[in-house]
């Protein structure tokens, strides 16, 4: 029974290797390494998603807190409990833009906002990985 309960984690994850956002809905290939290549390739991504997921939610649990903003329509509403797909969804927006001088590369990038700056939080990153992309040469 308790199996049985959890098998909707299990096709959470065929889910995301069938649909958004990652596709392995068919494909044509010019042999099977290539196959067998992005099928790996793509179970990886499966499972880089599951683990950004697992750890927003254990944190979020062990702080006892809640994300706010990342419901569109309710962007009040504070969820602990949010899909790596809408985390990676407020970072829709974000631009980085290269302008290469003779001398020089400028580079700019849309400025992170509150909500961007508590999801790398939340993830144990630094917002400082943001900012260090736009370090112009």
């Amino acid at each position: 029974m308790l199996t049985y309960r959890d098998e909707r984690l299990v096709e959470h994850g065929f889910h995301r290797l069938n649909g958004v956002p990652l596709s392995l809905n068919p494909l044509l290939f010019k042999n099977d390494a290539q196959e067998v290549g992005l099928t790996n390739l793509l179970s990886i991504a499966v499972r880089i998603l599951t683990l950004i997921e697992f750890t927003v939610r254990r944190r979020l649990t062990q702080k006892q807190e809640k994300l706010v903003g990342l419901i569109g329509n309710n962007p009040k509403k504070g969820i602990d409990n949010p899909t790596t797909e809408r985390l990676l969804k407020a970072f829709d927006q974000i631009k980085l833009m290269v302008v290469h001088l003779p001398d020089c590369n400028i580079r700019h990038v849309t400025p992170i906002s509150d909500l961007q700056t508590r999801i790398l939080e939340v993830l144990g990153l630094s917002p400082a990985i943001y900012t260090h992309l736009v370090g112009n040469s």
